[in-house]
């Protein structure tokens, strides 16, 4: 299952899920994209996102207004929905209209390998950036040990180039995989002092002893996080 948290009180894009791109919603579109990966729902803490998901015949879930994560509204999801303890979670941005299929595949196909393993908590995925890219705060960069398990990430530049030019930097694309019984685990421990410092949800699971899985993905979407980022992705979609 993939659940798409859609939040329509964004402090820097307020109803930005439901902004137009070529006369479609974007958390509309973003579960238009990865549909034939697996069933979509739409958690969401608005009626109306409710009631303009059903026009388009995709399930949506009314949550919590309270929720402090996406995390957590998508737990909230999967228990309503009523999914088994081993089910696959996939939790997908609501804005990113132009996720590709296989990059979600490969984050499910990941999950699904490692499903018993209780020191995986969390499956995620990464895609190679440049040195000039790695600058830009607002791209989390993640450093993996040989079997490609999260060691850290950072807002900061990781690693530190400080001898030599480096230019294979991994960042972090916010697509998590989870059983029903591993996120139940996730959200019920308390935040980590280094998820409050860089405001990263996934530094909690780290902090507390356990293992994130990552996988090498190529991809040419983006997030929508701005009105800018709109115009953006307007300009994206004519092509």
């Amino acid at each position: 299952m993939i659940i798409i948290p859609a939040r329509i009180g964004s402090t820097r894009f307020p109803n930005k899920v439901l902004a137009d791109i070529g006369g479609v919603p974007m958390v509309v579109r973003t579960a238009m994209t990865v549909s034939d990966v697996d069933d979509v729902i739409i958690a969401t803490d608005a009626q109306e996102v409710v009631d303009i998901a059903a026009e388009h015949e995709i399930q949506a879930i009314l949550t919590s207004n309270t929720h402090q994560s996406g995390t957590d509204r998508i737990y909230e999801a999967a228990k309503k929905a009523g999914l088994k303890e081993d089910a696959i979670i996939i939790n997908v941005q609501g804005d990113e209209p132009f996720l590709e299929s296989e990059v979600v595949r490969a984050v499910y196909n990941l999950t699904v390998k490692n499903r018993d393993n209780e020191k995986i908590l969390m499956n995620s995925c990464y895609k190679r950036i440049t040195n000039p890219e790695a600058d830009d705060p607002n791209i989390v960069k993640v450093v993996t040990d040989t079997e490609e398990i999260a060691l850290y990430f950072s807002r900061a530049k990781i690693p530190y180039p400080r001898d030599h030019h480096f230019d294979q930097y991994k960042g972090h694309l916010g697509i998590y995989g989870f059983t029903l019984r591993s996120l139940e685990h996730f959200c019920a421990l308390s935040p980590a002092p280094l998820e409050e410092i860089e405001k990263l949800e996934q530094l909690r699971a780290l902090y507390h002893g356990y293992e994130v899985a990552m996988t090498a993905v190529e991809t040419e979407s983006f997030g929508i996080d701005t009105p800018e980022d709109l115009e953006k992705a307007i300009k994206y979609h004519r092509l």
